[in-house]
């Protein structure tokens, strides 16, 4: 398995990794909007900024989170509208070993 993407900045900085993990706690964690959702928004910005591990990681935690493949298309959909069709291109090949 591959190093962590953030490993390096672990490395530099812990207390600023500390830091993030404590906002994605806070981010992820019990709420108005359901996990799952919370993981599907964060998806479709990571697909508008053309982060395709993003997309990939995202996916995949929403899925284990009970999204679909209709819920993740549909957010993509979104993406597509706000950012264009750069985000399409993002997420499909992001998505090519989560959605064979």
């Amino acid at each position: 398995m591959s190093e962590h993407p953030l490993s390096t900045l672990e490395r530099l900085d812990p207390q600023m990794m500390e830091h993030l993990r404590a906002t994605n706690e806070l981010v992820y964690g019990p709420g108005a909007l359901p996990k799952k959702f919370k993981l599907l928004l964060a998806m479709a910005f990571d697909a508008a900024h053309g982060a395709q591990g993003g997309v990939r990681a995202l996916a995949k935690a929403a899925m284990s989170e009970g999204a679909t493949k209709e819920e993740i298309a549909e957010t993509l959909r979104v993406a597509y509208l706000l950012s264009g069709v750069g985000s399409l291109y993002t997420a499909s090949l992001a998505l090519q070993e989560v959605l064979p």
